[in-house]
């Protein structure tokens, strides 16, 4: 697997970006300097994201989301947290 995100993902299921496999890996997300853990869909080329707007759904059952552009920068999560705490190295 590539160390890059793809440039467009989803986590709607329904989505043609939506894979699986790359949100099981973890993909972090930073949108204007800021970590957002509540982003629907990102495209970085494009510069935007979608995060939920509200409790608000669809009459089909999906949230309403709201798109905002500015600067988007993506990572893979680390695989394990506990190999980048120190914390729990010492006793």
């Amino acid at each position: 697997m590539s160390d890059t995100p793809p440039d467009r993902l989803s986590v709607d299921p329904d989505s043609p970006f939506h894979d699986p496999a790359l949100l099981q890996r973890g993909v972090g997300i930073r949108f204007k300097g800021v970590e957002k853990t509540n982003v629907e869909e990102y495209c970085i080329s494009e510069g935007w994201i979608r995060v939920q707007a509200g409790k608000s759904l669809d009459r089909r059952g999906k949230p309403l989301t709201i798109k905002l552009s500015g600067p988007v920068e993506a990572w893979f999560e680390a695989e394990s947290d506990a190999a980048e705490d120190p914390a729990t190295d010492q006793e």
